[in-house]
């Protein structure tokens, strides 16, 4: 009898869920039905999802969610999509949605994998943001990372023509890793920020921002479009 341990996929989070406040579990409770995309293995059509053929944004672990709820005010004529396994971070973001009034976001509580690889129709994201992920220090945790080359293959697969893919992290160690991830991708370019085209979003300081510079940690930001055919 094969052991089903051996086929269990590598994660690249631990749920670390923290207490709930009683706000966010009210939340959770009240608001989550409203802005939730459910799982599943159906491709998502999201001009059904949100009612409009905005360009689509999808943030990969939001956090508390205030840069996605911030981004989601200053750019009315985008749809956000933001993706999150830690419940309290989702809670928190549910009560700005509601406290504002946002409209054009949707709140995924599931592993971005298994989202990108199942749920993700090719070409239907206009950006994907990947701010500030664990970046697992040690040696023998690098097989965590969520940047790798299978990450990247879903990506690429999920951008539109001219989407950006748009990185950033205080750990150097990873943004090299990052940076020579992208390099070796056959789908993949890095672009620099100054050649962007079309690209309205700057990314304010975040909280794990803030936390790395007290630290002394430098700032990375990595930009990747797709290959153009016939380029390197």
């Amino acid at each position: 009898m094969s052991d089903p341990t051996k086929h269990r996929p590598i994660r690249s989070f631990v749920r670390r869920e923290g207490r709930l406040t009683p706000a966010q579990e009210r939340a959770l409770n009240e608001l989550l039905p409203r802005y939730q995309i459910p799982s599943g293995s159906s491709p998502l059509i999201f001009s059904e999802i949100f009612g409009n053929q905005n360009p689509v944004v999808m943030e990969i672990g939001f956090g508390n969610g205030t840069l996605l709820a911030e981004q989601a005010v200053l750019h009315p004529d985008y749809n956000f999509v933001g993706l999150e396994v830690h419940r309290p971070g989702v809670g928190r973001l549910l009560q700005q949605l509601d406290k504002q009034s946002i409209s054009n976001v949707r709140i995924m509580n599931y592993d971005a994998m298994q989202v990108l690889s199942s749920q993700i129709k090719p070409a239907s994201l206009f950006a994907v943001w990947l701010f500030f992920p664990d970046p697992w220090p040690k040696k023998r945790h690098h097989k965590r990372r969520i940047v790798n080359h299978d990450f990247l293959d879903h990506v690429s697969n999920a951008l539109e023509a001219d989407g950006i893919l748009h990185m950033a992290t205080d750990w150097q160690d990873y943004a090299d890793h990052m940076h020579s991830a992208i390099k070796n991708h056959p789908h993949l370019s890095l672009i620099e920020k100054s050649a962007l085209r079309n690209y309205p979003f700057i990314r304010p300081s975040t909280h794990f921002q803030q936390r790395g510079q007290h630290k002394g940690h430098t700032i990375t930001d990595l930009y990747a479009t797709l290959t153009k055919t016939g380029t390197s």
